[in-house]
């Protein structure tokens, strides 16, 4: 089924909109009483693999919210599982890696990813959700540097000193790890537009703690690598950050179609600074959906406001939904941003 006349890609692609699409990071997650049930019993990592599962629960929140788009449930440290880079989702951490980069002979551990071989249930997982939708299906993939990071640092950091020191230090082998993992990205991504994703997001969480010098020199060109990757699959490219106000210029010179957009900036003033051949997506802070709903619904509406000031809209979170998150706000979020601005 295609979706380009869908809101979700007309938006991204700066097309007239009869109303503004929305969908929510980790819309697909712990805030579903469907998804603990499913999950009771699951590690996260078999669960990513179990097309059955990964698929409703894929669907869940479609069903539940009225969004204007899907995300594929699967995890970002997939394509290193899947070429034997030992690493876990462990619970109230996150990934975990049980040998960490360091040096050299460390990317002789980073073999090309086979999707075909590698990824089989992400690939079916993809099939079985887009024989069912009736909204665009979001592939996605970690950024090089973000991906990295995990890599390094052995999991989750504050402050990705090592990660930091590493690249200032040995910025030839720092490129030529992020370009390793460049490649593992782009296969990724095109195995699922491949298998039906209709748009795919580059999810850089960590940028945000790198300078604009720093992020320009050593991150920008794996990025960008992974971007053009893609570009001729003619799906809809989002990059998306948290903390990354300074570097949305460059992150929308990266390639893509749309730039994501933290809380921490306004929409209006984010857009300005990625220029006008650029879409927007954001930027509810998720810690406000735990509030009183008038709060809310004057969050949302100041957004959808700053909204129209852009080339393009999609309305999300600023990252993703919380797990202590009530549905019912999020489902009225949905029907607020559907309503459009006052």
């Amino acid at each position: 089924m295609g979706f380009d006349d869908s809101a979700f890609i007309r938006a991204c692609r700066r097309q007239p909109v009869d109303t503004v699409p929305v969908w929510f990071m980790r819309q697909a997650g712990r805030a579903l009483p469907e998804y603990r049930r499913l999950r009771a019993d699951r590690p996260f990592m078999a669960t990513v693999a179990d097309p059955e599962v990964a698929s409703e629960i894929t669907l869940q929140p479609v069903r539940r919210y009225g969004v204007d788009a899907a995300i594929l449930f699967s995890d970002i440290v997939v394509p290193l599982a899947a070429i034997g880079v030992g690493v876990d989702i462990v619970a109230g951490r996150g990934p975990v890696v049980d040998r960490p980069f360091r040096s050299g002979a460390d990317l002789d551990r980073l073999r090309p990813l086979e999707p075909e071989a590698d990824i089989p249930h992400v690939i079916d997982t993809v099939k079985l959700v887009t024989a069912e939708l009736d909204v665009p299906l979001i592939g996605f993939c970690g950024a090089p540097f973000t991906v990295a990071s995990y890599l390094i640092e052995g999991g989750p950091s504050r402050d990705y000193a090592l990660t930091k020191s590493l690249m200032r230090s040995e910025p030839e082998l720092f490129g030529r790890l992020l370009d390793r993992l460049a490649d593992l990205s782009v296969a990724f991504l095109r195995a699922q537009v491949g298998a039906g994703a209709s748009a795919v997001q580059l999810f850089d969480s960590w940028a945000g703690a790198l300078s604009g010098a720093d992020y320009r020199r050593h991150v920008m060109p794996a990025s960008a690598k992974v971007l053009a990757g893609v570009a001729d699959l003619g799906v809809p490219r989002i990059h998306f950050g948290v903390g990354t106000g300074e570097l949305l210029g460059l992150m929308g010179e990266a390639g893509a179609d749309v730039v994501g957009v933290d809380w921490r900036i306004p929409l209006d003033e984010a857009s300005r600074r990625i220029g006008p051949d650029r879409a927007v997506q954001g930027n509810l802070d998720p810690a406000l959906c735990l509030a009183p709903w008038p709060v809310v619904e004057a969050e949302v509406a100041d957004i959808l406001d700053r909204g129209q000031r852009t080339p393009g809209h999609v309305f999300n979170l600023g990252h993703g939904v919380l797990p202590d998150t009530d549905p019912e706000v999020l489902a009225r979020v949905v029907e607020r941003v559907h309503k459009g601005p006052a």
